[in-house]
């Protein structure tokens, strides 16, 4: 698979820590909402479609839904959706667009899907131990997070200047 080089091209810094933790709360709040549309979508709509109304209404009084192992997986692929589409098609999340940082490989490519597989199960782990994966980048010479280091990608800090086309 051949890699397509990012736009703007260039030698850019890394992203600095306040913008991508700007970046990592912008998108945050846009994985909580999209976790709520796939869950409304498969409980009120799945679920009654096969259930039916009343017996669905008896498994959420029974506490049946509490623990759904279906709907887990869904959210899960759901949420690295958002996140490797946007990683591996022009690099930036919506939080990194607004905040003017980008993912990408050394070279200037995006990352691709593997990478884009890797960067996400690394920041769930980089996250449980009080953030200590994301911290990190600020004892790292280079500026990485663990999710960074593992998956052999950069995030820059694009100049304002330079707009997208």
């Amino acid at each position: 698979m051949s890699k397509h080089a990012l736009q703007p091209a260039g030698n850019f810094p890394k992203a600095g820590f306040w913008k991508r933790l700007a970046a990592i709360t912008y998108d945050f709040m846009l994985c909580i909402a999209l976790i709520m549309v796939v869950t409304l979508i498969y409980q009120q709509g799945i679920l009654r479609l096969i259930y039916g109304s009343e017996a669905l209404q008896a498994m959420a009084d029974s506490q049946m839904l509490d623990i759904d192992p279906v709907l887990s997986t869904i959210l899960f692929f759901s949420v690295f959706a958002f996140f490797a589409k946007f990683w591996t098609h022009g690099g930036q999340t919506l939080g990194m667009q607004v905040w003017g940082i980008r993912v990408q490989n050394a070279d200037g490519s995006a990352i691709d899907i593997w990478q884009a597989l890797l960067r996400f199960l690394i920041a769930i782990f980089a996250w449980l131990p009080a953030g200590l994966g994301f911290w990190w980048m600020l004892f790292d010479k280079n500026k990485r997070t663990w999710s960074d280091i593992y998956s052999g990608s950069d995030v820059v800090q694009l100049p304002k200047n330079i707009h997208k086309k």
